[in-house]
């Protein structure tokens, strides 16, 4: 094998298995630049990654494995977390769990990057906190798409009116913060953002595609079944009895409600 050559200049033309790389624009005048970490141990990826976004106008910084990743996170944490499942030193799975139990992190957009394309996977990253998902391989006009749309749905609420008091639950729209009796509850900001939104429409049952409406809006890429996974992690975060919820319940057939005649 004779020396490494090193990789020219992108400009127009580098093509990966991925797609080929945007042709490079400055970023709009006024345009507040968004921070994005990408934690991904694939190199060609990190730089295709890295060149498109920053055509969109995003800084973008990136680690090579786990630790190094969660490290660079709780130093300078970024807009939004890239993150692959599969790394060397500490996976993207135990990286999404640190971040959902810091509270400095728990509302950091976290997109995943998969290679694995079944369902399961995917319902295992949303359940330790990712927010949205990619799967391998990926074009770079699919990932800026994901990135910009999470990215607004992770924006404060537009009306932020007054706190929510029901039984033991305090919600707060203004803050994004939620307690139980008194002590805080850590959620992430799609997670306050179903909450508030069912309970400030409380005793009325919403389907899986009306919330998905509601809350991820109309560009989403998530599935009906991701709306489970975020009312069973809230269960667990604020009912004293996830299997018997006071609040979050299932109407079979239908949807959810949250309920505050037991309140």
């Amino acid at each position: 094998m004779g020396p490494e050559v090193q990789q020219p200049d992108y400009g127009f033309r580098k093509t990966t298995r991925y797609g080929r790389l945007l042709p490079m624009r400055s970023a709009g005048r006024g345009l507040t630049m968004k921070r994005i970490l990408i934690i991904e141990d694939d190199r060609d990826i990190v730089e295709l990654v890295r060149y498109n976004l920053a055509n969109e106008g995003f800084q973008v910084n990136a680690a090579f494995d786990g630790a190094t990743g969660l490290n660079t996170l709780k130093k300078s944490p970024p807009d939004l977390l890239l993150l692959d499942l599969m790394l060397p030193k500490m996976s993207g799975l135990d990286i999404c769990r640190e971040v959902r139990k810091d509270e400095s992190l728990n509302r950091l957009p976290v997109l995943m990057l998969t290679a694995r394309g079944d369902e399961a996977d995917r319902v295992v990253g949303l359940e330790m906190g990712a927010d949205d998902y990619v799967t391998k391989p990926f074009s770079p006009r699919e990932l800026i798409a994901r990135v910009k749309a999470l990215l607004r749905r992770t924006e404060p609420l537009a009306d932020a009116p007054r706190v929510l008091e029901i039984g033991k639950l305090a919600i707060d729209p203004a803050s994004y913060r939620v307690s139980h009796s008194g002590r805080p509850v850590p959620l992430s900001t799609l997670e306050f953002r179903l909450l508030y939104y069912l309970a400030s429409r409380p005793n009325r049952v919403f389907t899986r595609d009306q919330l998905l409406d509601a809350v991820w809006g109309t560009d989403r890429f998530v599935t009906p079944r991701s709306v489970d996974v975020y009312v069973r992690r809230l269960r667990e975060k604020i009912e004293a009895d996830p299997e018997n919820p006071l609040h979050l319940k299932t109407v079979r057939g239908a949807g959810y409600l949250f309920e505050t005649r037991a309140a």
